[in-house]
């Protein structure tokens, strides 16, 4: 299929998309075959009770603003202006507040998972800015729009307003009551239904896992995440790569986030300033991103293939990592200051 076919295709699909919702935008959403269907599914394979779940479906609503949003996420944007949105100075100063309030918090998750608290912030903060903008939408309204209205991605909504119900009902908290992101993505981490399931934490105890209003569940909760995706302790997350001498051009055109390359096998290609500490076995990916007036070419280790399971997009990882790294040296040097 050309690049031309498929254009047109997407273009063909984008402008039905207002026939697709516009039946549904009043009226009760639980008499919807569709939404009845899932209704069905959830009474058979999890126990819930029908008649609730019509009760809450008939107050949800679909919301066309959300199908907008899916359609402008900013990791299409290039890298060059994609990192002045989150690389700020104020977001830096917030980072530094944060780690100092909560910093025997940070301690402690770096003490018991290994992820360093820099990057625990650089999350929260690429986030939310550190649990400030957390989301206006009814997650079940969210939820609900993407399953039931958006085709390109409705099986992966429909999953996750499953795990929601779930959790809701786990977490004894009512599904009217929780807002998040146009995605559904809930609390200071942003975790998405399934996500919450499996490595949101109660860290302080309290009998609860609330990734809302809690610091200490949300900081946990971010550690748990990483170390469940392989972070390892104290290793190296990136540098950037050296062009001054010829490399393999091949490599510089890759998209795979996914550490292929053996160390030893780059530096004969070509990239001489990588470490000399990483060990030659240790694999690796080249991260391309796009700069104002050249590329920028990245060593992505272990490390920053988990920071991009939180989110699987290169210009995510890298905006987590300089921010982090900038809220570090920030910090570092105030403390001098102070000293």
């Amino acid at each position: 299929m050309s690049l031309h076919t498929k254009a047109s295709k997407v273009l063909l699909a984008l402008i039905s998309l207002p026939l697709i919702i516009s039946p549904v935008l009043a009226g009760d959403l639980s008499k919807r075959k569709d939404v009845q269907s899932f209704i069905n599914k959830m009474q058979q394979d999890h126990g819930f009770d029908k008649a609730s779940l019509e009760k809450l479906f008939s107050k949800t609503r679909i919301q066309p603003s959300i199908i907008k949003a899916m359609t402008r996420p900013a990791e299409r944007k290039p890298w060059h202006t994609y990192r002045p949105i989150f690389i700020t100075q104020s977001r830096i100063d917030l980072g530094v507040d944060f780690w100092d309030k909560h910093a025997d918090l940070l301690k402690q998750a770096h003490e018991k998972y290994g992820v360093a608290p820099e990057i625990i912030v650089g999350i929260i903060g690429v986030e939310t800015r550190y649990g400030r903008h957390t989301g206006n939408y009814r997650v079940i309204d969210s939820l609900s729009t993407l399953g039931f209205d958006y085709p390109p991605r409705s099986k992966f909504f429909l999953s996750e307003l499953k795990h929601f119900l779930l959790m809701t009902r786990e977490e004894k908290v009512d599904p009217l009551s929780l807002k998040g992101s146009y995605a559904g993505a809930m609390g200071q981490p942003q975790f998405i239904s399934s996500s919450f399931r499996s490595y949101a934490i109660d860290f302080d105890g309290d009998g609860k896992r609330d990734i809302w209003h809690n610091p200490a569940d949300a900081i946990g909760s971010v550690a748990n995440y990483f170390v469940r995706h392989g972070w390892k302790r104290g290793e190296k997350i990136t540098q950037q790569l050296d062009l001054s001498v010829a490399v393999d051009k091949k490599l510089l055109k890759e998209k795979d986030l996914k550490p292929s390359h053996t160390v030893a096998s780059l530096r004969q290609k070509g990239f001489i300033n990588i470490d000399k500490n990483l060990n030659g076995d240790a694999l690796a990916a080249i991260i391309n991103l796009e700069g104002k007036t050249a590329s920028e070419h990245w060593l992505g280790l272990k490390n920053f293939y988990v920071i991009t399971r939180y989110n699987h997009s290169a210009l995510y990882a890298m905006a987590v990592y300089q921010l982090a790294e900038k809220i570090r040296q920030r910090r570092e040097s105030k403390s001098e200051q102070d000293a």
